[in-house]
C-alpha cells in the first residue's frame, strides 16, 4: 500500500506565492516521477510540473517562469514553488507518484487534491 499526502494550498491573492509539498511512503521501491496536475469544474485534469527521476522538470507552458517544482528521490517528496498566481491557476491541485510498488510492480498513485484559490 502506498500513500499520497499533499499540504500547503490555500487563498492568495493576485501575484502572491503558495508552496505546495507532497509526500509519497508505503511499499516504494523506486521513484519514476513526482508531480502535480491541477483540475477545475468541467475541466480535464491537466499537467502543472513533474519532476522524472528525481532531476528532469518539466512545465505547461501556462507556469513556466512562474512555478519551480524541487523533490528528493530518496525522499519520495516533490514540492511546487508558485509565484505570481494569477486568476487561471485557482484550481484542485492533486499530486501524483509514478513509483515501482513492492509486489506489484510499476504503479501510480493520486492524493486526495489540495485547493488553491487565487482571489482579489
Amino acid at each position: 500500500q502506498v500513500q499520497v499526502v499533499e499540504s500547503g494550498g490555500g487563498w492568495v491573492q493576485p501575484g502572491g506565492s503558495l508552496r505546495l509539498s507532497c509526500a509519497a511512503s508505503g511499499n516504494i521501491l523506486s521513484l519514476y516521477a513526482m508531480g502535480w496536475y491541477r483540475q477545475v469544474p468541467g475541466k480535464q485534469r491537466e499537467l502543472v510540473a513533474l519532476m522524472i527521476d528525481g532531476s528532469i522538470p518539466i512545465y505547461a507552458d501556462s507556469v513556466k517562469g512562474r512555478f519551480t517544482i524541487s523533490g528528493g528521490k530518496a525522499k519520495n517528496t516533490v514540492n511546487l514553488q508558485m509565484n505570481s498566481l494569477e486568476f487561471e491557476d485557482t484550481a484542485v491541485y492533486y499530486c501524483k507518484a509514478h513509483i515501482a510498488e513492492s509486489g506489484v510492480g510499476e504503479n501510480e498513485y493520486w492524493g486526495p487534491g489540495t485547493q488553491v484559490t487565487v482571489s482579489s
